[in-house]
């Protein structure tokens, strides 16, 4: 599940309480246990600020049960009959942040992530943008948007070889792993996909 762009792409994480109330709101309650990661994915325009990350973090609900409670407060952009303000199981939400800005890639950055359990998102884009490998939560986040071609071209043997060791490694680690195909362009994303998760499961 990836977070509302009117939160971090429009209102850029500031003053977001009502918009995540109508975010949770909106129906992610509705998927359950198969609510993994919330992602959320930062303009290239958007700078490291620390106190407005820290303060984005600190709203965001940590079990299902504190998102039910939020998405009661929803505001009338969430039409009647079409909010779900409940939840069958009280779990634990995660959270990957993907950061475009060069900004973001320093220590300062990594450590508030660490202290709010949020992971630092992977993610290979043709060196269009940063490519930060850091554990700072109890999972890895891998998004994978093309290593040649951003968005479009497909992953050879040997890179998914590549890809397929690390994640064995972080698992090694006790973290969870998540990876995330987008180079969808061409339509390989779900055939890589595929292949990565036969190298896993063999």
């Amino acid at each position: 599940m990836k977070g509302g762009r009117f939160i971090s792409h429009l209102k850029r994480l500031r003053d977001v309480e009502t918009p995540l109330a109508n975010f949770f709101a909106s129906g992610v309650l509705a998927l359950g246990p198969k609510l993994g990661p919330v992602l959320w994915q930062l303009p290239e325009t958007l700078a490291f600020d620390a106190d407005v990350l820290d303060a984005f973090f600190t709203l965001l609900p940590r079990t299902t049960g504190e998102a039910a409670r939020l998405a009661e407060r929803h505001d009338d952009k969430v039409k009647p009959g079409r909010s779900l303000t409940t939840t069958e199981s009280d779990v634990p939400l995660r959270y990957a942040l993907e950061f475009r800005s060069t900004t973001f890639a320093v220590e300062e950055a990594y450590q508030l992530l660490r202290r709010h359990g949020v992971a630092c998102v992977l993610a290979d884009t043709a060196g269009r943008w940063p490519r930060v490998e850091e554990v700072t939560a109890d999972f890895m986040y891998l998004r994978l948007h093309g290593d040649q071609e951003l968005y479009a071209s497909g992953y050879s043997d040997e890179a998914l070889d590549v890809w397929a060791a690390k994640c064995r490694a972080w698992q090694g680690d006790g973290l969870d792993v998540f990876a995330y195909f987008d180079n969808d362009v061409k339509g390989h994303a779900p055939y890589d996909a595929m292949r990565l998760l036969a190298r896993l499961s063999s």
